[in-house]
């Protein structure tokens, strides 16, 4: 009993240390600073007790685990075309007038090509997780720590970086094969052609540029997701490592 009095005496006195100290007199900021000492459990690491080797070990477990969910997700039939956030939709161009176009009764040509060029972005992702990982691999002591230590969608920036011109060269015959099977060359050149009857300035848009750019826009959308996930919802940290790591911020 007088060890447990001891305490709270402590504990209290520390906490009357900290209002004096505090000149703005926000209590929210008293106690801050009291549960900065006393909030944290005595088991616990913080990131400057974690190696450098156990850092660069859950940034990449967690960034294999967003690239793979992200995969998994939008290779699936529909993850694009299903999935509001990142459905690929026609050139802004096209769609500043498409309700024209649906009223002339070319509706189905439009349909056409906004499922041809989702279907296609859906199977050019399978491509995706072998590119991420050998990224993943490649990742210095110095960029684990930059990821750490920035913001939450750090780790999600240094993939795009390191992996986009691989992923672009991947992304791209895959695309260009299923546009191909899908015939949304020819959709894409029907609502082009029906587009530039009605305008005075025609374009010519690069329908595999296009769809590899929105491709990779939606897989970088899904690791970003699972990024912020992982860092604020302590139930996302799903091994030893990623609570070591994401918890010790």
């Amino acid at each position: 009993m007088k060890e447990i009095l001891t305490s709270i005496i402590f504990l209290l006195a520390s906490v009357l240390l900290f209002a004096q100290k505090d000149s703005s007199g926000n209590l929210n900021g008293m106690f801050k600073k009291a549960s900065s000492l006393f909030g944290k459990k005595s088991g616990s690491k913080s990131s400057s007790n974690l190696s450098s080797n156990e850092i660069v070990s859950g940034l990449k477990e967690a960034l294999s685990l967003g690239a793979k969910k992200s995969g998994d997700k939008l290779s699936a039939t529909d993850g694009f075309f299903k999935d509001a956030a990142v459905k690929i939709l026609l050139p802004q161009q096209i769609r500043d007038v498409e309700n024209k176009i649906r009223m002339l009764g070319f509706g189905k040509l439009v349909d056409n090509a906004e499922l041809s060029m989702n279907r296609a972005a859906e199977d050019a992702s399978k491509a995706a997780a072998p590119i991420f990982l050998d990224a993943i691999k490649k990742m210095t002591v110095t960029d684990a720590l930059n990821i750490l230590r920035g913001s939450d969608t750090a780790a999600t920036g240094y993939l795009r970086k390191t992996t986009s011109p691989a992923l672009t060269t991947a992304f791209r015959p895959v695309i260009e094969e299923s546009l191909k099977k899908t015939d949304a060359n020819k959709y894409w050149k029907d609502v082009f052609s029906t587009y530039n009857r009605f305008t005075s300035k025609p374009v010519d848009a690069d329908i595999n540029s296009y769809v590899t750019g929105k491709a990779l826009d939606g897989l970088f959308y899904y690791v970003a997701q699972e990024e912020v996930n992982i860092r604020k919802d302590p139930a996302a940290r799903v091994t030893d490592i990623l609570k070591n790591v994401f918890g010790s911020k």
